[in-house]
This record gives C-alpha cells, structure tokens and sequence, in this order.
C-alpha cells in the first residue's frame, strides 16, 4: 500500500512540475510573439511624420584624450547561453541576457544549440565566430549519429579573430564548460584547416553560475544516477524528448525562426525520416537521445567528470567564476534561504535539492563524494558546481571577498566571486549586464 501511495505522489509531483513547464515555455514563446506583433503594428499604424518635426542640431563632439581610443580595437564580449537558451534573432525581441548585446557593437551573442551537447555546441561556436561550414568532426559524427557539416555562416562574427585578436567569453550555466571546451579544441588544433589556433585565442572567461561539476538537478528530473547517461522510464526529461523529436519532425519553418534546439544536424525532419524515422526516434533507437550526444548526460556529475578529464586551464588566461546559492543552514540543516524572495518554481526546486541523496545501492559518482557538498544551490545548479572546476582534479582557485583581494589580476587562476543575494534566471541576466560593462582594454 505504501509503494502505492509513493509511486501516486511521484506521477503527481511529475504531472504539476510538467505543466508548470509547459505554461512556462509558452508564456515566454508568447511574450515574444506578441512583442513582435505589437511592434509591428506601432510601425504601421504610428509612423512618424518626419516633415513635422524639427530636429534640433548639437554641436559636433571633439573627443579628449582619454576618449581616443577606436572601439574597433578592443577585443569583443562574446555571451554564451545556457540549456534551453537562445541568441540575437531568436524569440523576436526577447533577449536571453536582458538586452547587454544592445549595450555595445562589440558583444556578441551566437545562437547555440538549446539542448545539443557541449560539444557540438563548442564547434559551432568556433564557426560562428570565424566563418565556414560547422564541421563537427568525422569521427564524432559517425559515433552519434548525425551528419559531419551543419549550418553555413557565409560570413564570420569575428573572422579575424587569432592570437593577436584574443577575445573575452563570458558564459550562463552550460555556456561555460562550452567556452572550457572551445578553448581545448583550439589549444589542441581540432578544427581541420586552422592548424595556428592555440589556447591563447582566449583573453578571458567569465562564468556566470557555471556548470563546471555537474548538477543533481539532472537525477531529479530523470537521468540515472547510475551511469549519468540514460533515462528513467517516467520522468520530465521523457516528456521533453518526446516533444522535442515531433517539434523537430514537423519541421515548422516559422516556429524554428523563432526557436530551436539545434538538432538540425541529426536530420529528424519529416521530409528526410518520414513516419518510420520518427517511430525510431520515439522508440529511442536513433537521434541525439539514443546516442547521447545532448545537453543532460553532460551536466550530469559523471558526464562532467569525463569532460573535466581532458579541461585544462591555461596560464595565461583571465578566469573569473561568479557563484549563486539560495539556500542557508538552520541548526545544521540545509534549507531555502527564503519563502518570498525566491520564485515559487525555483523555491519548490531549491528544496528538491536540499533533499538530495545518492542512491545507497549506487557507487557513489566519485571517490570522497558526500552528499551534503551538494544541498547548497541556487534552484538549478549545485554551488559546489560553480565556483571553479574540480573534479576530477582541483584547479587553482582564489575566493575573492574585496576586490582587493585579486589586485593586480592574476591570470591561470580561478578568481571566484559569491553572489549571495541573486540567483535565478532574471538575477544572472543582471549580472551579465555588470559584466560587460567593465572595462576589460
């Protein structure tokens, strides 16, 4: 009887967190329907009559001397999102960062793959910013899958960019072990025809609540915590494969100009799979679920802890980590930080994570874990995953308290800054707007 009673509250807790989700998704894909809409209808019915009115003419600015410098020389900001998020162009007029890519000519932001792997997302990044076919690599390709060339950027964001043009990543959640990983593949010399990249092609990386280490986030919504790579049966995760395989079959060319997961790659569109094909993908015998080259097993501790393996971080690099928690300690026990200043969704998964425990009849994911290192969270992500990686080796790390305390910078070392009082989704667009207003030059 009580195995009932459990197995009843489960399909509850999953049919109530589904629905909050879906609202959610539309709720946001509506917004920028409807903003795009209304903006089209101020433009149309509220043109501005420019023989009416007199334009006032200021006098020309004669720049000082410490107003010389070409802003054409400074190295661009490039924001990269996280899990579920989108660039410039997507969504009409919202914009993932809360609009920092329209404080400066010189911040870019590419639109990745939503729910693709840190890998393809990292090669794409590099076509993005350099020009060409993304070319996700022979061999990856056979193992997953999916096709060796994607999406075609006729011309590159920043073409130039090289060792004497290094450039700034700033990275949300996920987009931070993308831009680790980019700079591997650089240092590595991974991109057939630019055998002159190096490591150094990296000024700087900022991460903004990064997924460095993992996050338990991911068991909770349906990866095993046994291998970190497959699902369960009935979870969340079950429903958004079987959503994002139709929304990617029917292939809707409007809504996908609007946004998409970026599974292009995989050809799941109906025109190329038909009826049969889309059966397959259902069923999880072919795409990116089957072989696992998508977001989830990567962010899972073990999925991270393979990564982490071949992640270095380099000594000449700018390394800043921004850490978010909205829990605290009472009497010993790790609980949300507050009823009302934490939105209801992200409280009820904040204390979802403070509950976590690894499975007794599981390995733990690695030696000395416990489970406590991982109550402290922000709703999303575990702090233990921000502030610098760890595992399976620690890399050099410094908590910055005053900024004082990492004067004159120091680079090839992890400077890690808690933000107590934010977290969430707007608070981290906030932060993102702080950060590209420094003055990096």
């Amino acid at each position: 009887m009580i195995r009932w009673w459990i197995s009843a509250l489960q399909l509850t807790e999953l049919f109530v967190s589904s629905i909050v989700h879906l609202l959610y998704g539309f709720y946001i894909f509506s917004s920028a329907v409807a903003g795009d809409l209304s903006q089209v209808l101020n433009e149309y019915f509220f043109k501005p009559n420019v023989n009416v009115i007199e334009v006032k003419q200021e006098p020309p600015y004669v720049p000082t001397a410490k107003h010389t410098i070409d802003a054409n020389t400074l190295p661009p900001i490039v924001l990269v999102h996280g899990i579920f998020g989108f660039g410039k162009g997507k969504l009409g007029g919202l914009s993932y960062f809360a609009g920092a890519e329209k404080k400066d000519e010189r911040v870019l932001v590419p639109d990745l793959g939503s729910l693709t792997s840190i890998y393809d997302r990292a090669r794409e990044l590099f076509y993005y910013l350099k020009g060409g076919k993304v070319d996700y690599g022979e061999e990856h390709s056979k193992a997953c899958g999916h096709s060796q060339f994607g999406r075609v950027y006729e011309q590159g964001h920043y073409p130039e960019w090289d060792e004497d043009h290094p450039i700034h990543f700033v990275g949300h959640s996920a987009g931070a072990q993308v831009v680790r990983v980019l700079q591997q593949m650089l240092a590595d010399k991974a991109f057939k025809g630019y055998e002159n990249t190096s490591e150094n092609w990296v000024l700087s990386i900022t991460s903004l609540s990064g997924a460095f280490n993992g996050t338990t986030r991911t068991y909770l919504d349906g990866m095993q915590p046994e291998d970190g790579r497959t699902m369960k049966p009935i979870c969340l995760l079950q429903l958004c494969r079987i959503g994002v395989i139709i929304y990617d079959w029917l292939d809707i060319v409007w809504l996908k100009d609007y946004y998409n997961f970026g599974f292009d790659h995989f050809n799941m569109s109906w025109k190329k799979m038909g009826i049969r094909g889309l059966l397959d993908c259902l069923m999880g015998n072919t795409g990116p679920f089957a072989s696992g080259d998508w977001i989830l097993p990567d962010l899972t501790i073990q999925g991270s802890l393979q990564l982490n393996c071949h992640l270095q971080t380099f000594p000449n690099t700018y390394y800043f980590s921004y850490a978010t928690k909205r829990t605290r300690k009472i009497m010993g026990i790790t609980v949300p930080s507050s009823i009302f200043g934490i939105h209801p969704l992200l409280f009820i998964r904040v204390l979802q994570m403070t509950q976590w425990r690894q499975p007794p009849d599981v390995p733990p994911p690695y030696k000395g874990y416990r489970d406590k290192d991982w109550w402290d969270n922000d709703g999303a992500l575990n702090t233990i995953s921000m502030t610098h990686p760890r595992l399976p080796i620690e890399h050099p790390s410094c908590y910055v308290v005053n900024d004082s305390d990492c004067q004159p910078l120091q680079p090839g070392i992890w400077l890690v800054i808690f933000l107590k009082s934010l977290s969430g989704y707007c608070s981290h667009q906030q932060i993102m707007l702080r950060i590209v207003s420094i003055d990096f030059g």
